[in-house]
């Protein structure tokens, strides 16, 4: 019979702490040893090492639509939680877009490097086109980027406006931009209402440590990732259209898939 209650969370901390703190080690170190002899496979293992550390934390995943097949692709996704990282690095080989303060952040910036993040500098607007340029060299490369188009975190009740600044990267005609929405929907195979889904979110300014300790104790938690059609690229100023069109799916998706479970409260 599970654990539950008080008894229950602190095993479920205990028991995903020690594997986490395993399979983080073990990986990264894979990575290192790997990335020296074969860049490329190396990052192909990203995607096995999320699905694990998925299956350590309680991560339970549902793919709606068609899964994207590997190749060169900006994904326009939500932004809901720290865990968007390794529901979406589970998905496929991918890289992401983050802050430049991640790069700052002690372990968390050995992981990111290892995903081969590429960072921004917010407070500086002229390193929106050298960022730009990146993800455009990285595409032609081969890659699959992540760019959570709202900017930030929101509480999971919302889609917030998404920005097109870093759109136009994926240039004209030749690359899928691909819109992706996450929805955290159940926790401990209950529906998760309003109300409770900013307990999984990650946003404003709330601690890391905290919100960590607090989910690895929790239970079980489903997520679904919708995926849409691919976008297109026809012109350099349609980095807006193709913003708005990966919102408005975003938006639908959550709306739709909302439906059937119990009414909020």
């Amino acid at each position: 019979m599970p654990e539950t209650g008080a008894r229950g969370s602190v095993i479920r901390l205990f028991g995903r702490s020690t594997l986490l703190i395993l399979l983080i080690a073990l990986g990264l170190g894979g990575q290192l040893l790997l990335r020296r002899f074969n860049p490329a496979r190396a990052h192909r293992m990203t995607a096995p090492f999320h699905r694990l550390v998925c299956r350590v934390i309680g991560i339970r995943l549902t793919v709606a639509g068609l899964p994207p097949e590997p190749g060169p692709m900006l994904v326009l996704s939500n932004h809901v939680s720290w865990l968007d990282i390794v529901v979406l690095g589970a998905l496929m080989p991918v890289s992401f877009v983050a802050k430049s303060e991640v790069d700052t952040w002690p372990g968390i910036n050995l992981l990111a490097r290892a995903q081969r993040t590429v960072f921004v500098n917010r407070q500086r607007r002229q390193a929106t086109g050298a960022v730009a340029g990146e993800i455009a060299g990285r595409l032609a490369g081969g890659d699959a980027i992540v760019l959570f188009a709202e900017g930030t975190t929101s509480d999971g009740n919302r889609v917030l406006p998404y920005r097109s600044a870093l759109i136009g990267a994926a240039g004209e005609g030749s690359i899928c931009v691909l819109p992706v929405a996450l929805r955290y929907a159940r926790q401990a195979g209950l529906p998760l209402t309003r109300r409770e889904r900013p307990g999984i979110a990650w946003y404003g300014s709330m601690d890391l440590l905290p919100h960590l300790t607090a989910l690895l104790a929790a239970p079980p938690i489903d997520v679904t990732i919708h995926v849409g059609p691919c976008l297109i690229m026809e012109g350099s100023a349609d980095r807006k259209r193709i913003a708005t069109e990966a919102e408005r799916f975003a938006r639908q998706a959550l709306a739709d898939a909302r439906r059937p479970d119990t009414p909020a409260r």
